[in-house]
């Protein structure tokens, strides 16, 4: 598209949007504060680099074999700069605990340390990116049984705390070196297939490793730890003992982040209604933005309902200092790398749209008890010239406009991800 074309489209649609006490330049400007966190398993269906063949457990699962799979961190690392390359704004760095640089040598997680990423740290440097980090507690002998850090057996259990322990550490070194917070998520699989009889006892545990684990406290600048809930996952349908009662009350009472996954609640739940309430007793949240059809599926991040209300949410109240936003998705049925552009950009149009809205002029029409004229200036602003101003926001930022970064993870997929 040329952008001359973008250009006019786009004075066209910021007088429309003027008409309705919309400045499309403020709303442009105020993206740069949407700093999305990506995951780096998406370039890889989660397998790390641990061992030669990753086998996943505890729920997870990445379904597909689509050619181009990145089987070193080099090739995960280039494929990040792809992705980074083709997405307005600055973006951050997720990483989990088994995406190590072990360089062949066998370390077990109750023994990495911050020379283990070291490499990712010097890499986010030179992309001028902060990073967040999250502990691996699944697939891994140690995790068979489905428990980790609320297991009965105080061996298994110890090893889950030091892992915790050091992903922590790590994770404040990470911050401290990168001059940004880094996010320390901690999830964990444990649960039941089948009715349990104990699930006091298993999170009486769970209480207990998490406390030992988060004895130290960090400065904030440096790291934050979130804590995240699942409703089920495969293999523990009957009881998950990390559910989001336990976790919320955790968060409030240690001032810790409540990480909300929009894939981890029941399908008539939505995430967006949780972020105002939530926020009334803790600090901050992590949010992982995802698209579960059915279950906790993990499918590329599109601009529907879901996502659309939990950014509206977000700047309706102006909590994005409050909210780090990450994504958590993995698709290995088709080009990875597009899987990722598309989730992203998606999440970051949800959020655009979002400042785009005439909040003041809707929450008068909500309070003078105008249900009628809120509903209908909700339902035209859904065809308004938004694709304009995302086309502009784009030229800005000297991105492929529109469909255009279709053609360039073609030519990347032609290029590198075939010849892998």
């Amino acid at each position: 598209m040329s952008k001359d074309l973008v250009q006019k489209a786009y004075d066209i649609a910021k007088e429309q949007y003027a008409a309705i006490g919309v400045d499309t330049d403020a709303a442009i400007a105020k993206m740069k504060d949407v700093n999305i966190s990506l995951h780096c398993w998406q370039t890889d269906d989660v397998g790390g680099f641990e061992t030669a063949d990753s086998d996943l457990s505890g729920g997870i699962q990445a379904t597909g074999n689509y050619p181009g799979k990145a089987t070193t961190i080099a090739e995960v690392k280039a494929d990040l700069e792809k992705v980074l390359s083709l997405l307005p704004g600055t973006q951050r760095l997720n990483l989990h605990a088994i995406y190590g640089d072990f360089k062949g040598e066998k370390v077990d997680r109750d023994q990495i340390e911050v020379k283990h990423f070291q490499s990712w740290i010097d890499w986010c440097k030179e992309q001028g990116i902060g990073m967040d980090f999250n502990a691996s507690c699944f697939s891994h002998p140690r995790s068979a049984d489905g428990f980790t850090l609320s297991s009965k057996d105080e061996e298994n259990r110890k090893f889950w705390v030091e892992h915790l322990k050091r992903c922590r550490a790590m994770s404040a070194e990470m911050g401290k070196q990168l001059g940004s917070p880094c996010v320390h998520n901690t999830w964990i699989p444990d649960g039941m297939k089948d009715t349990p009889i104990d699930r006091n006892g298993y999170r009486i545990q769970l209480k207990k490793s998490l406390d030992e684990a988060m004895e130290i406290d960090y400065p904030k600048e440096h790291m934050k730890d979130a804590v995240e809930s699942k409703l089920f996952g495969i293999g523990v349908e009957s009881m998950t003992v990390g559910s989001h009662d336990f976790y919320m009350g955790y968060a409030i009472k240690n001032n810790k982040l409540i990480c909300l996954d929009n894939g981890h609640f029941h399908p008539t739940e939505q995430v967006g209604d949780k972020i105002s309430s939530v926020l009334q007793f803790v600090d901050e949240i992590l949010l992982h933005i995802t698209r579960p059809i059915r279950w906790d599926s993990d499918h590329v991040v599109t601009l529907n309902e879901d996502v659309q209300l939990i950014a509206s949410e977000i700047i309706r109240n102006d909590f994005l200092s409050r909210v780090n936003i990450g994504l958590d998705f993995f698709d290995a049925s088709i080009n990875r790398i597009g899987a990722y552009v598309t989730g992203t950009r998606a999440s970051q149009k949800a959020f655009l749209i979002a400042m785009l809205e005439p909040t003041k002029s809707l929450v008068e029409m909500e309070e003078a008890g105008q249900n009628f004229e809120r509903l209908a200036m909700l339902e035209e602003l859904k065809t308004m010239p938004f694709s304009a101003v995302w086309d502009y926001y784009c030229l800005k930022e000297n991105v492929p406009v529109g469909m255009e970064y279709i053609a360039e993870i073609q030519e990347y997929e032609k290029e590198v991800l075939f010849k892998r």
